[in-house]
């Protein structure tokens, strides 16, 4: 049955990411990259500011949403999963290295259109008289589109969502922490399950504290995991530096040239370098999927531009830091220079056949190169743990708030029970018809989103307009002040 669905779910992702997605996102990408005048490279430095001028691992419960950086953390433990290592993996292993340049790409203009989304979570988001705010695409996809089909294309969203973040995005998370660790610790995957309850009872836990708790957790557990991965990857990449020219020349070779590597015609490698970063780069960084928005609307923020600039730093982090040590690592070690997957590769009809190296433990073989297997399997199971979880906490935040929109607080019990139960199945399923079941809905929520984006670009626009003001104001204000 497994076998069945997957063959049927694969078949409508491949026309989806193949003639939908890479459209869409990189579409979106350019119209806001041109409308805004290029804003992630003329407002980098600001957002850098932003984030790392308001770093600190103790916000504190907000009397009502998140603290900026708050929503930033919770919005990257989103971003900052299995993506960045085992979707990075994967997209290699298809596509060859040069499927992370398309991933870059599409990180480049996907930090345009997280500017808007984050934009326009803030300028449609909802007080409440408690202090509580209600926030996301379904808000300002109703600020698109009035009547009747504004409220389709919310609920298509929110549905969507609810399956795709709240459900199925846990179960490739537990998947992979539980294929990881059990490779770790040396289990049998008819053992797995015991890694799935481990998991599934702590998401229960802070799942039933509410945002504040999540954010609580978000916010130490994010910079801690980030700079434990960074640095155990600047290690390798240290021990394999004589490969990291090579490295970036197989990056940019392969993403133009990837018959050479992965089997073949030029059109169809092409297409899978292309498509593949595309497909990954998606799942990595989340830019105009419209998941991260329901984090950056609960940050009490001076003004929407300022969550935008924000917003851009989640996906540099996650693309261009975190999931280039993961390129950088697995290249060096297995493709570049006497790395065994450079060469001597079997290929049958353009696809290329691995037994012993896959998605799920590719990782941990470039790391067992420098670490030792044993410590590199047991350093990409801490990791992926870490980074896999904050995402499930995250992602539940996300499908609870879309939930919610559907059915109110009514059912908040009913579905978190459900999250629980899916958490713990994900240890169990296929590793495969996980991935292809969240990429599927993940697709149908990008559709309703980048509508709705690109119907409220003049908003976006005249955000950036205003930021800018803002700033000179400050600057002026300043200015006067040292004067007297």
């Amino acid at each position: 049955m497994q076998e069945a669905l997957l063959k049927v779910v694969a078949t409508i992702n491949s026309y989806l990411t193949d003639y939908v997605l890479i459209f869409l996102l990189i579409g979106v990408g350019l119209y806001f990259t041109i409308r805004t005048k290029f804003v992630q490279v003329r407002c980098f430095g600001e957002g850098m500011k932003n984030v790392f001028g308001k770093l600190t691992l103790k916000g504190g419960a907000q009397k009502g949403g998140l603290s900026s950086f708050q929503a930033l953390a919770t919005a990257i433990a989103a971003q900052v999963g299995t993506g960045n290592i085992v979707g990075a993996c994967g997209a290699i292993i298809i596509g060859g290295p040069g499927a992370i340049f398309w991933m870059w790409v599409i990180a480049f203009l996907g930090m345009a259109t997280i500017y808007a989304e984050a934009t326009l979570a803030q300028k449609t988001r909802k007080v409440n008289e408690d202090g509580t705010v209600e926030g996301g695409p379904v808000y300002y996809i109703k600020t698109a589109f009035t009547g009747k089909f504004g409220k389709f294309l919310a609920v298509f969203f929110a549905i969507a969502t609810t399956l795709a973040l709240g459900f199925m995005g846990s179960m490739v998370q537990s998947n992979s922490i539980a294929g990881t660790a059990g490779t770790a610790m040396g289990l049998s995957e008819n053992l797995y399950w015991i890694i799935g309850i481990v998991v599934a009872v702590l998401a229960g836990v802070v799942f039933l504290g509410g945002v504040n708790r999540l954010a609580s957790v978000t916010e130490k557990l994010v910079p801690i995991m980030a700079c434990l991965y960074i640095l155990g990857s600047l290690v390798v990449i240290g021990a394999r530096i004589q490969y990291v020219p090579e490295t970036f020349g197989m990056i940019f070779k392969f993403a133009f040239t990837p018959s050479a590597l992965i089997g073949g015609g030029i059109g169809y490698a092409l297409k899978s370098a292309i498509s593949q970063g595309a497909k990954r780069g998606l799942f990595s960084n989340e830019a105009g999927m419209g998941s991260t928005p329901h984090a950056h609307a609960q940050a009490n923020v001076k003004n929407a531009h300022e969550q935008g600039t924000t917003a851009m730093i989640g996906v540099f982090i996650d693309t261009f830091i975190v999931l280039t040590m993961t390129a950088l690592v697995v290249i060096s070690t297995l493709y570049a220079g006497d790395g065994e997957l450079g060469n001597a590769l079997n290929y049958s009809n353009g696809s290329l056949l691995l037994t012993e190296y896959n998605k799920a433990n590719l990782a941990q073989k470039a790391f067992g190169a420098v670490f030792g297997s044993t410590f590199g399997n047991i350093f990409i199971a801490v990791c992926l743990f870490f980074f896999a979880f904050s995402t499930i906490l995250s992602w539940n935040f996300f499908g609870k708030i879309n939930f919610q929109y559907l059915f109110k607080k009514k059912g908040t019990v009913i579905y978190t029970s459900i999250a629980v139960v899916f958490v713990f199945l994900g240890s169990i399923f296929s590793n495969d018809l996980v991935w292809e079941l969240t990429d599927f809905f993940n697709y149908l929520m990008v559709l309703p989103n980048v509508i709705a984006l690109i119907a409220l670009g003049k908003i976006v626009v005249d955000a950036t307009k205003e930021g800018k003001a803002a700033k000179e104001a400050a600057a002026l204000s300043a200015k006067s002040q040292a004067e007297e």
